[in-house]
């Protein structure tokens, strides 16, 4: 299985997107939005801002299943 290590971040205060690296070694608890400043926080239910912000998830949960994209 190839893993994606881009995914685009869209704040969801200003609609602002903007495609990251993903860590493979740790997942990303926090991220401030470019545009507004807003700082985004991965909620219990995600492990990470990029599953739960990102058009594709981290690559841990990559691995762990097949949901990996979010279009």
């Amino acid at each position: 299985m190839k893993v994606i290590l881009k995914s685009d971040i869209t704040c969801p205060f200003c609609g602002h997107t903007k495609t990251e690296m993903m860590p493979i070694d740790a997942p990303k608890k926090h991220y401030e939005c470019e545009s507004c400043h807003e700082a985004l926080v991965a909620q219990d239910a995600c492990c990470c801002v990029f599953c739960a912000f990102g058009s594709v998830t981290c690559p841990s949960s990559q691995v762990k299943g097949p949901n990996t994209l979010r279009h």
